[in-house]
């Protein structure tokens, strides 16, 4: 079985290298679209002078409406550079 649990086994067993890359790159996608959604909804939502240690009701608003902004934007954006790709 590979490392990643898909597959044939590896030869000797050892770890499928490409698959790890792949997981790897998939990795650092994630993390990059979760730092640019904290960073635009930080920026956005939430006054840089904390009056308290949690967030208030506005501003968690605001959070989860920016979040839920951000996804659909990343969907509409994927699907049109995906009906591009297919049609070129």
């Amino acid at each position: 079985m590979s490392f990643l649990g898909r597959g044939a086994p590896s030869p000797a067993g050892g770890v499928n290298q490409e698959r790890v890359e792949m997981a790897i790159n998939e990795i650092d996608m994630v993390s990059d679209v979760f730092n640019r959604i904290v960073a635009s909804c930080h920026a956005k939502c939430i006054s840089p002078r904390y009056a308290e240690g949690d967030l208030n009701k506005g501003e968690s608003v605001c959070i989860d409406r920016c979040v839920a902004k951000f996804f659909e934007v990343n969907k509409k954006v994927g699907e049109k550079m995906q009906s591009a790709g297919a049609s070129a």
